[in-house]
């Protein structure tokens, strides 16, 4: 299987601001009461718009629908991964908001084009979530994969995950800057087809570090990021591929003023083109960035 893809589901918030649900779990979402949820609605929109806007320029395709007024998360689709063997995964969430994300119609428009459909949804009736690509963040190319464990993220459906798919996969431990572990595995480390970063700093184990760390240098170039630039969402991007086959990177903008001079000039070995929208609203209220928005679709 390919590392990435040039097909992208996007979510249009049909509303936004900080979910209450969430907050426990996430260190890096912020309270909005501060604001009106219209007003924050608004600039959330803004945001979404200019970056499908920029995805598409760059020859991106792009499926988008618009949310549910249930579910202020909903422009973050964690709730599914699909595969280029017509393979559909529907994950259980942790919070009930998240979990109702998952709308007959676009379930019935994923199973059109992926009818191997596996739903582990009904483990939210267990109290047990595993949050798609957010849970778990995969090497395709060499079948591995890479798991911080959380709230959101159950090792005994990492592990159910691993065996579905054939998958050799790292399970750790983290801690973010407020000392509970951080939400999702996607927010802390990304992997592209010859390149990947990662806060290696949060992972409190050394000997889960280490061997993380050992295992991605074995095929790609490693950059590290410190708790500082996680908190800037550097550790939040994706590779997506172009219209004329060219890898691209996605961050956004606050991520990659955040980076320093070194890591840019590894990144732009790997990739001429660079997609970084601005995402302040989007970053702020709902603690979730550039990769976050994106659900791949092989």
């Amino acid at each position: 299987m390919k590392q990435s893809t040039n097909h992208l589901f996007m979510v249009e918030p049909a509303v936004f601001y900080a979910n209450p649900q969430t907050m426990e779990t996430n260190a890096y979402q912020l309270d909005g009461t501060a604001e009106s949820h219209d007003v924050t609605l608004q600039k959330a929109r803004i945001e979404f718009r200019n970056y499908r806007d920029m995805l598409v320029e760059k020859g991106v395709m792009i499926t988008s629908v618009l949310g549910h007024k249930d579910c202020p998360d909903m422009v973050f689709p964690n709730w599914a991964s699909t595969y280029d063997n017509g393979r559909l995964i529907i994950y259980p969430m942790l919070n009930e908001n998240r979990g109702a994300e998952r709308t007959a119609k676009v379930i019935n428009w994923l199973k059109h084009y992926y009818p191997d459909i596996t739903d582990w949804s009904g483990y939210e009736n267990q109290g047990i979530a595993l949050e798609s690509t957010a849970s778990i963040v995969a090497d395709h190319v060499n079948k591995r994969a890479y798991s911080g464990l959380s709230a959101r993220t159950s090792p005994d459906l990492v592990g159910k995950w691993a065996d579905f798919m054939g998958y050799d996969v790292i399970m750790f431990d983290t801690a973010s800057h407020a000392r509970i572990p951080v939400y999702h595995t996607d927010f802390l480390m990304y992997i592209g087809t010859e390149m990947a970063g990662i806060c290696a700093e949060c992972i409190t184990d050394e000997g889960q570090r280490n061997k993380v760390l050992d295992r991605l240098r074995e095929t790609h170039e490693v950059i590290e990021f410190s708790r500082e630039q996680l908190q800037a969402n550097c550790c939040n991007a994706l590779e997506i591929v172009g219209a004329k086959g060219e890898h691209m990177l996605t961050m956004s903008k606050a991520a990659f003023e955040a980076l320093d001079d070194g890591q840019i000039k590894v990144i732009e070995r790997y990739y001429d083109t660079l997609i970084c929208p601005d995402l302040t609203t989007l970053e702020k209220y709902g603690g979730g960035s550039a990769r976050c928005m994106l659900m791949e679709l092989f």
